[in-house]
């Protein structure tokens, strides 16, 4: 895996867009500190400029240069849910593309469960994309086979076979130290609702 892990690095580093396997389905990965890559990241994925790309960490400290605050509201999501399929909606660093935050002054942050994510942040280090792996609208890909019938000019994919993942990840937003549930997914939103009760 660190091989892998490695390889993969080197093709986010010379701005290559390609898929790997999440803990939910495969995703989209590439350089979010280039603009050039987020650019291509579109194209290939015929994606809105309006709609925000989420991003995958491998550790809590990166956050820090991804976001403006913590609100408390995450920090108790983070320690219950994270790693996981939670994706969580924070403000914005005011640095951050737009290609990113498609303006919206906020950023969408994963801490992902999956050890070939984590593997591969590690070796690149800094977060990656992790939008999912198919052409915008269509459904989201489970194996190589449906990445490639999609998007078949991906630079790379990470093959790891067939992901057994029937949902998405949940996407909270905790901006304002406000909860709100943006897409239902993996972790049903009563149990991130029970957590403040």
């Amino acid at each position: 895996m660190e091989e892998i892990a490695k390889q993969t690095a080197q093709f986010l580093k010379k701005q290559a867009v390609g898929a790997i396997p999440t803990e939910t389905f495969y995703g989209l990965a590439t350089d979010p500190f280039s603009d050039k890559s987020l650019e291509k990241l579109f194209l290939l994925k015929n994606r809105p400029q309006h709609k925000p790309i989420l991003l995958l960490i491998g550790e809590r400290e990166q956050l820090y240069f991804l976001v403006e605050e913590i609100p408390p509201i995450a920090e108790r999501l983070i320690e219950k849910f994270w790693p996981g399929p939670l994706t969580i909606v924070f403000p914005a660093k005011k640095n951050l593309s737009d290609y990113l935050t498609a303006g919206t002054g906020t950023i969408g942050i994963r801490l992902s469960s999956s050890p070939i994510v984590k593997a591969i942040v590690k070796a690149f280090g800094k977060p990656i994309t992790g939008t999912s792996a198919n052409l915008s609208e269509k459904p989201p890909c489970s194996s190589p086979e449906e990445v490639i019938q999609q998007l078949p000019d991906l630079d790379f994919i990470v093959d790891y076979g067939y992901l057994e993942a029937t949902s998405p990840s949940t996407v909270v937003s905790v901006v304002n130290n406000q909860l709100s549930l943006i897409r239902a997914g993996a972790i049903p939103f009563k149990n991130i609702l029970n957590l403040f009760l």
